[in-house]
């Protein structure tokens, strides 16, 4: 009998877990040590952020599901990770992981595991900018609880506009390196379009702050997209779409300090500047969950097994090297962990090697531009893999096969960015690109086959956007034939 033991409940590890599940006998146990009790569709944050879906509407409970597919669920935090074991397990490898709720809460134990999947996600590391987050002077849209916040917050904004009062909302990345532009740029059109729809725009102000050296970078490097038949940039792209929605923007921005209505941040060109706002929605930076790692010995090895940002180092190449060095075969293809053959990282836990976009500093040494996107599609397709891959070894006993591959610079993905809600009211801007990390050995002249790499805007896009919620929940909920939904 087998063991796998998967951190998280995100989009990633939920989906390594079914997957494990389905393509394994009930002799072999899978285990998912998560401290949330909820499974959320995070994409859809961005609705109820602006009050047009409840958090029920974007979650459900994770133990009913667990139970019904005979999965192990565990409300806990990992908090380290014993790949060689230790003296008192005979050499078996665990985690120890630390109860958040019930009579046990507190309480740490060990779980022994044959494979191990982390797929903790990123911490939102909101200290990294000082006065950044929910608490603090800006909302966030990363969770449902942080989504229903910014809501009430933007509730009372909008009354104001309607009680004549000017407002003023800044959106976008509340940190020099922060990713999920995507995200932040899909919630400041939505804005824009509930106080249209209000016809309140002659009072508002709506402005867009992002460290993206150009628009449309969105952490990949921007893209040169076909639209309507010609070749455009995501950079014409994404300014047409602020144009429209009325939206002005600051990039090439880090900010580095919020208070009460004021953002601070320095510019590319190493001036200080101050904008202020009566509504913020700020990305935070992304870090690593936190988890430590140590040997046979109790001895820390997390410097080896983690890189210094707090994710997890896998077959990548992380040698480094000038930014026209790079190319698209340095990333990994199975994110199986460098140090431990039976451990992987899926989504967001597994480190980057580099980044898509060039890496830029100010003349005071300040870095200013976007980590890698992760999220959503990618992250669901690498969980699979990394399942798959296990299955097949457990089965066949071939521990060092590797069948399935995921490589992020093979693998393409959708963004849809939508504003508005429902079948009639609503817009959306469509972006495929293929593959998600540029390959310009392969494609010399766009970094990325033009024939899928497409951007359109329009009402057939938001339709999308509401098919998918409902088919992705219904995914994740394993209702009948749930694996023939691509991720």
């Amino acid at each position: 009998m087998s063991k796998i033991l998967i951190l998280g409940a995100g989009i990633s590890g939920h989906t390594a877990a079914l997957v494990a599940r389905r393509k394994l006998s009930k002799e072999h146990e899978v285990i998912v040590v998560s401290p949330n009790s909820n499974y959320q569709w995070v994409p859809s944050n961005i609705w109820v952020g602006v009050g047009l879906m409840k958090a029920k509407q974007v979650t459900f409970k994770l133990d009913p599901i667990y139970k019904k597919k005979n999965i192990k669920y565990i409300q806990a935090l990992a908090v380290s990770i014993h790949p060689e074991g230790n003296s008192s397990t005979r050499n078996k490898a665990f985690v120890r992981a630390e109860f958040v709720v019930g009579d046990r809460k507190g309480e740490r134990e060990d779980f022994e595991y044959d494979y191990l999947i982390n797929a903790t996600g990123p911490k939102l590391n909101f200290g990294a900018t000082e006065g950044l987050g929910p608490n603090k002077f800006s909302q966030s849209v990363c969770t449902y609880g942080h989504a229903e916040e910014a809501w009430k917050n933007l509730e009372a904004s909008f009354e104001k506009l309607e009680n004549g009062e000017k407002q003023t909302f800044l959106i976008g990345t509340g940190h020099a390196m922060a990713t999920c532009q995507g995200a932040a740029f899909e919630y400041a059109l939505n804005i824009a379009f509930e106080i249209n729809k209000r016809k309140l725009d002659h009072l508002a102000e709506i402005i867009w702050i992002s460290n993206e050296y150009e628009l449309g970078d969105f952490g990949m490097g921007g893209a040169y997209i076909k639209r309507g038949g010609y070749i455009t940039q995501t950079k014409i792209f994404t300014e047409s779409i602020l144009k429209e929605y009325g939206i002005k923007w600051i990039k090439r921005a880090g900010v580095f300090k919020l208070e009460k209505g004021k953002a601070h941040f320095e510019l590319l060109d190493g001036t200080y500047h101050e904008q202020h706002f009566d509504f913020s929605m700020l990305i935070p930076g992304f870090a690593g969950a936190g988890l430590k790692a140590f040997n046979q010995h109790d001895e820390d090895i997390s410097t080896s097994v983690f890189a210094a940002n707090g994710f997890m180092k896998v077959d990548a190449d992380y040698t480094p090297k000038p930014y026209e060095e790079w190319k698209a075969s340095d990333w990994p293809s199975i994110y199986q962990s460098t140090q431990y053959k039976n451990v992987y990282a899926a989504g967001i836990a597994f480190a980057p090697p580099h980044t898509m976009s060039k890496p830029m500093q100010s003349p005071n040494g300040t870095k200013i531009f976007p980590t890698p996107p992760r999220t959503g599609m990618p992250s669901g397709v690498i969980g699979k893999i990394i399942a798959e891959n296990i299955a097949h070894q457990v089965k066949t006993g071939k521990t060092d096969e590797h069948p399935h591959k995921a490589s992020m610079a093979k693998m393409g993905a959708a963004c849809i960015v939508s504003a508005g809600y429902g079948l009639r009211n609503g817009a959306a801007a469509t972006m495929t690109v293929f593959p998600i990390v540029q390959d310009w050995e392969k494609y010399p002249q766009w970094g990325r086959d033009i024939t899928y790499t497409v951007g359109e805007a329009g009402l057939a896009g938001h339709w999308i956007k509401l098919i998918l919620h409902y088919m992705f929940i219904y995914k994740a909920k394993a209702y009948p034939f749930w694996w023939l939904i691509p991720e």
